[in-house]
């Protein structure tokens, strides 16, 4: 008999959810971006240069998800999702603060490995738990109200990062109680991680939702029947996860440097940089999520099969002139307004793309699909993107202020590709909607 998958929840409680766990993305993502306004104190006080700088910020974070992240996410798959939360927000709290304490680069690269090992834990066990709370129709605005978190982490870094950097920077040392004398961007770790500890205790307060279509099945898929899955719906996969991947990759490396950008190519101060960019962030970003969330759900309203990924779509098209014009931009002002309208779009694809993949898997692996995707952003988004960018200005250039050229041609190569890969999942997804759809009914036939 098949058990009733009616909400034990109100909807009211499900949204106070949803916001529970858009602040946690919020924060990971300020202990994430902060490096990027600490770029010229940090390779001052260590003596490294840009590229070295790049794999702070984006291969530290990739090298934990290929150690553990999947396997992670697979105890997601089949045990209580809100303690994994819990124990991830704690973790990279932490860890951020033990960046505080780090004298050279290799310390500090550990440290920020241990802040990737906690952030590894979030987005897969978020998006399974908001697969639960919410029905497909309102899926996608959920997971857009949790990918606001991106950008108001972001936001919150370069705004209250600039802020208290540009503050810490009057005194010349700064003596912290048993930690002793440490530098003022050393300072700004330990002040933006040390309320992620407080965080941990209110996602305490979200319940385990009950998982919906497992009814007289195991709790955890078998890999053998897992695989086979991902088989009959490649296309879908691959293209979704790699499309979103190399879009990432071109916000990622913007992101890490538009900070150094703004510094080199315009003489704009940190202060004055993580003001405005800040802003755009918080208002660009947040509203291109919610409405890209709310425009895949009116088109799935309106039964189209492909709502999700058509929402996308969009974005990605869009996005591709932006990309490669802000960098080109003559003056910081007209840059700024470019990076606006750029920041919205790159926001319009996360809650259609994230519930694309999640309408297309079964409950029991969708936690170990988001970490398939969580995989592909760090390995190609966050791993490469800043990357990329750093070697071309090393390397190709061979002058730091070339690095707005090293921007506008990553994002030139990498921005056509992402919309290749989306429009070989729209194709696909109608096939992988059907094929899902076949098997859970001949699941509950047999359960």
């Amino acid at each position: 008999m098949k058990t009733s998958d009616a909400p034990s929840f109100s909807a009211g409680y499900a949204w106070y959810v949803a916001i529970v766990l858009t602040l946690a993305n919020s924060f990971a993502f300020v202990d994430r971006q902060v490096l990027a306004l600490l770029v010229q104190p940090i390779k001052n006080d260590l003596h490294i240069s840009d590229t070295t700088i790049s794999l702070l910020h984006g291969f530290s974070f990739s090298l934990f998800y290929v150690l553990i992240g999947l396997p992670m996410a697979r105890l997601a798959d089949r045990s209580n999702r809100r303690n994994i939360i819990v124990g991830s927000i704690v973790v990279w709290s932490v860890m951020t603060m033990i960046c505080g304490v780090a004298r050279s680069a290799a310390m500090l690269f550990a440290a920020r490995v241990g802040v990737g090992a906690g952030e590894a834990g979030l987005t897969p066990s978020a998006q399974s738990i908001l697969a639960d709370y919410f029905g497909k129709d309102k899926l996608p605005i959920a997971l857009g109200i949790f990918s606001m978190g991106i950008y108001l982490g972001n936001g919150m870094a370069l705004i209250l990062g600039g802020y208290v950097i540009y503050e810490l920077t009057k005194l010349v040392l700064i003596d912290l109680p048993i930690i002793g004398v440490v530098q003022p961007w050393q300072a700004t770790f330990f002040i933006v991680g040390a309320p992620g500890v407080l965080l941990g205790s209110l996602a305490l307060t979200i319940r385990e939702p009950k998982r919906h279509g497992v009814a007289g099945q195991s709790a955890t898929m078998p890999l053998g029947a897992m695989w086979a899955h991902v088989r009959g719906s490649l296309g879908s996969y691959v293209g979704i996860i790699l499309g979103l991947s190399l879009m990432i990759l071109v916000g990622q490396g913007s992101a890490a440097w538009i900070p150094a950008f703004f510094a080199r190519k315009f003489g704009w101060g940190t202060s004055e940089i993580g003001l405005n960019y800040g802003l755009v962030m918080l208002v660009s970003g947040t509203a291109g999520t919610l409405a890209g969330g709310f425009a895949a759900s009116a088109l799935r309203r309106r039964g189209l099969v492909r709502a999700n990924l058509l929402a996308a779509t969009f974005g990605f098209v869009i996005l591709i002139p932006l990309t490669i014009a802000f960098p080109l931009m003559p003056t910081g002002q007209s840059a700024l307004v470019t990076i606006a309208f750029m920041v919205f779009f790159a926001g319009f694809p996360f809650g259609g793309g994230f519930a694309a993949l999640q309408e297309i898997t079964p409950n029991r692996m969708r936690a170990q699909i988001a970490a398939c995707y969580m995989l592909g952003v760090n390995l190609i988004g966050a791993g490469i993107g800043p990357t990329a960018i750093a070697l071309i200005t090393d390397r190709g250039f061979g002058d730091p202020q070339a690095l707005y050229k090293s921007i506008a041609i990553v994002a030139g190569v990498a921005s056509p590709l992402a919309l290749l890969c989306i429009a070989v999942a729209l194709k696909r997804h109608p096939a992988s909607l059907a094929r899902l759809e076949a098997t859970e009914h001949a699941e509950t036939l047999h359960a």
